[in-house]
């Protein structure tokens, strides 16, 4: 699966940037047959809403993946970057099963 992270508002850190790399790499079981075509992209981005706002939510992360199959896509924002992150690579393994439920459900018997 090939990762491209984009970052608004602030620095990329060598730890943030595994931290992205690790739980999305998580995802690559669940498309495993894409994964091995190389046909799998996801595009994501984190970065903070605003500069001057020190409270509430103020990180987002976004992913858009792409694979032969299906377009996903996951946003949230939270006060915590990492709980973002988290968040959003939840959804997108709620988003792959239930695409993958329907297509088993509308194959032929």
């Amino acid at each position: 699966m090939k990762i491209n992270i984009k970052i608004t508002n602030f620095d990329l850190t060598p730890a943030i940037k595994q931290y992205i790399e690790k739980k999305l790499n998580y995802l690559d079981k669940f498309l495993s047959r894409y994964t091995t075509k190389g046909e799998a992209e996801v595009d994501f981005e984190v970065g903070r809403t605003t500069r001057h706002h020190k409270k509430g939510e103020v990180f987002y992360a976004k992913a858009n993946l792409k694979t032969p199959d299906g377009f996903f896509r996951a946003n949230k924002t939270n006060d915590d970057l990492f709980t973002a992150i988290d968040e959003v690579k939840s959804c997108l393994l709620e988003l792959i099963k239930k695409h993958k439920t329907k297509k088993d459900l509308n194959k032929r018997k």
